[in-house]
């Protein structure tokens, strides 16, 4: 059943209500994405990445950056509602780790919900949020990567950008892509540095 909100609650209010609905034992992901309005890409997104952004936190964004790079490939293909297969639709969240994120995340919700409003609206949908499914591609692949620091900050790309699809916020949007472009930038630069050092030293 699909929880029915108020076209004018916030997005931090409608993470609350989500987290008001879980049942005491725990939710999967599926009872997730079941229980969100016409807007679930990007609460979908929003709820995945939320975790990322925690600097230090190993375990957690390594295990919800494969549902949402499988998210983001359906937006980047045109799919309009998302999709998991079984076995990503049942990885469980316990109720006390929802209640969590929605504590931490409430602050910046509202700082983000604060000052973003509709605006280039041609960015966040159809046509071009192919291309920004595709960057959200790239932002989960990084996730991935289990090296200190590497989920933070394509994780709060990833939040960025959601915020921007939900909010229709185009600017908001293209902040959330630059921010993750210059992560994986970065990462390639450190890499192709490292690669030359280790040649310099072996002498190849």
């Amino acid at each position: 059943m699909t929880v029915h909100v108020s076209q004018d609650m916030t997005i931090s209010d409608r993470l609350d209500h989500l987290v008001a609905e879980a049942p005491e034992e725990g939710v999967t992901l599926d009872w997730i994405m079941q229980h969100l309005n016409e807007r679930a890409f990007g609460l979908f997104l929003l709820i995945l990445a939320l975790p990322c952004c925690i600097p230090f936190l190993y375990g957690i964004p390594q295990i919800v950056s494969l549902p949402l790079m499988f998210i983001s490939a359906q937006i980047a293909l045109g799919r309009r509602a998302p999709w998991l297969p079984v076995r990503l639709g049942a990885r469980e969240v316990s109720k006390p780790g929802l209640v969590s994120l929605a504590n931490r995340a409430r602050p910046w919700l509202r700082r983000i919900e604060a000052i973003s409003h509709p605006r280039l609206g041609v960015l966040t949908r159809a046509p071009a949020d192919r291309l920004v499914g595709l960057a959200l591609v790239l932002f989960s692949a990084s996730i991935m990567v289990p090296l200190p620091a590497t989920n933070t900050v394509p994780g709060f790309a990833v939040v960025v950008v959601a915020m921007g699809l939900l909010e229709r916020d185009g600017i908001l949007t293209l902040l959330g892509i630059v921010l993750g472009s210059a992560w994986i930038a970065s990462l390639i630069f450190a890499g192709a540095t490292l690669l030359s050092l280790i040649k310099a030293w072996l002498g190849v």
